[in-house]
């Protein structure tokens, strides 16, 4: 059975980071990231707590941790179980989490 990761944001004007005055490179690289994650095959879904304050009431595990505040965000689920909270994973991480194996190329 292949992993769902779904990733819950704090309220963003967009996931990507590169809206608004500045950038954000670790929005950013973490988008890349799960674009990535997505070609390796991975169900990958993200939710803007701004755009889609639904899918965070209607989800039983990010509405219970949200009763322990806002800092929790961002949520990152793997078969509706939190993963990560309070930070984005890296790449390595992600992988390691849907089960994808990382080739590395040796120098």
């Amino acid at each position: 059975m292949s992993a769902t990761i779904r990733v819950f944001d704090p309220a963003l004007c967009c996931s990507t980071g590169v809206c608004g005055p500045s950038v954000d490179p670790e929005l950013a690289r973490f988008a890349a990231d799960l674009e990535w994650l997505q070609k390796q095959g991975v169900s990958v879904e993200r939710f803007n707590l701004s755009q889609q304050p639904a899918a965070f009431a209607e989800t039983a595990v990010v509405k219970e941790a949200l009763g322990r505040g806002m800092d929790v965000l961002p949520l990152v689920l793997v078969n509706d179980r939190i993963a990560v909270e309070g930070a984005y994973p890296s790449r390595e991480t992600l992988a390691a989490l849907a089960g994808v194996v990382v080739k590395k190329l040796g120098i």
